[in-house]
């Protein structure tokens, strides 16, 4: 059988059992391990050219739509977690009268204290504004740093070092992130993609829903009765156990950081590519952008402020195709349901997805006409999709 059949054979088991699944909503959550037993998930195994079963705990369930609109709001909320109190606390980090990021101020002290060997003095400095009404701001030492882009990559990265050797900077990539006030801006410098946090500085990502469409059935072709297509699948990821950030989670098909020097488009190929295994023509010939979805989040244990904007895409994959793990960052590539999709936003779900991954399918669901527009807490969801800084 073919990987689509196998597909809509698997949902329409799943359908069966979503009337009994969903009273066990209402009754207490077994434990986890009895809970596996229920529900399967259709996983696709690298190792194996066919498609098979899983014990799992995605059994399809019911709610009320305004149950799954304020389970939607609890997980854009786990990135959109920016205190107001912390807010106001920030630090501006400026150069040339140009805000580029925001900074803790136990985080200020401590990069305005570091004076890497051949540097002479600190990189980072504080500074007065002109008006006595405006906080003081961090800002780059033109002695120390230079007023070049190449001479201030070099600087920062020098305090990043440091701060790598003294784990504060984890989770090193070897990939540069422009530093800019707005995607559409020449950066002043390029930075390290695992310290931009550390400083608050805006980061933009390429997300990407991996669907797969199914046929109408034939039979429903030939009669005169009005039939809907069957609802879309997506793909889903789950990560590798040895990432530095959310090991084993479930993830998009393909996601990724927007480094230095790559368009928008070139990442996501490049991306598709290294990540699943997706030819390069099938990409370009399948993407559509989508949109975009913006977040702030604060890191209490780190001390470190995310600021970040994601450019969404959908990818229409051929039937025939079956993404593979390439690079080492995926296990395992497997398909859901729209069901699925929405059971996965449970607070309780015990296999949940990576949290900004939920914000994309979020804005997936409600664009393409998932969730009624007239479900109390619909244009909560509208507003803090993009509740970041999207410049």
């Amino acid at each position: 059988m073919t990987t689509l059949t196998l597909t809509l054979l698997h949902l329409a088991k799943s359908t069966r059992r979503t009337a009994a699944f969903a009273m066990s909503r209402r009754s207490p959550r077994p434990s986890s391990s009895a809970a596996r037993d229920n529900g399967q998930y259709l996983y696709y195994h690298p190792s194996s050219s066919t498609l098979r079963l899983t014990s799992s705990t995605s059994a399809v369930k019911t709610s009320s739509e305004t149950q799954l609109v304020q389970d939607m709001l609890y997980r854009i909320r786990e990135c959109n977690n920016m205190p107001e109190e912390i807010k106001a606390s920030l630090v501006n980090f400026q150069v040339d009268g140009v805000i580029l990021g925001k900074v803790r101020p136990k985080m200020a002290e401590l990069l305005c204290s570091v004076a890497p060997s051949g540097k002479g003095s600190e990189v980072f400095e504080m500074a007065n504004p002109s008006s006595s009404s405006m906080k003081p701001y961090m800002t780059l030492s033109t002695r120390s740093a230079g007023t070049t882009v190449e001479s201030r990559t070099q600087a920062v990265a020098s305090v990043m070092d440091e701060l790598r050797n003294e784990g504060i900077v984890t989770g090193w990539r070897d990939e540069l992130f422009p530093v800019s006030d707005s995607f559409y801006n020449p950066p002043l410098f390029l930075i390290e993609r695992a310290a931009v946090t550390t400083m608050g500085i805006l980061e933009y990502g390429v997300h990407i829903n991996g669907i797969l469409k199914p046929d109408t059935p034939s039979s429903s072709r030939t009669s005169s009765t009005v039939v809907k297509d069957p609802p879309p699948l997506m793909w889903m990821a789950r990560r590798s156990k040895t990432k530095s950030k959310h090991p084993g989670m479930l993830d998009h098909i393909v996601a990724g950081g927007q480094p230095a020097g790559l368009s928008l488009m070139e990442n996501v190929i490049k991306e598709c590519e290294e990540e699943a295994g997706i030819p390069p023509e099938i990409a370009r010939s399948n993407i559509h952008a989508t949109g975009v979805i913006s977040y702030e989040s604060f890191e209490p244990k780190r001390d470190k402020v995310s600021r970040v904007v994601l450019f969404n895409y959908d990818l229409y994959l051929p039937k025939d195709f079956v993404p593979k793990p390439v690079d080492g960052e995926v296990e395992e590539f497997f398909l859901w349901s729209i069901d699925q999709l929405k059971e996965s936003m449970a607070r309780d779900f015990p296999d949940p997805i990576k949290p900004n991954c939920y914000v994309v399918i979020i804005e997936y669901l409600l664009r393409m006409g998932y969730i009624s527009p007239e479900t109390p807490g619909y244009l909560d969801i509208v507003r803090e999709l993009r509740s970041g800084d999207c410049q």
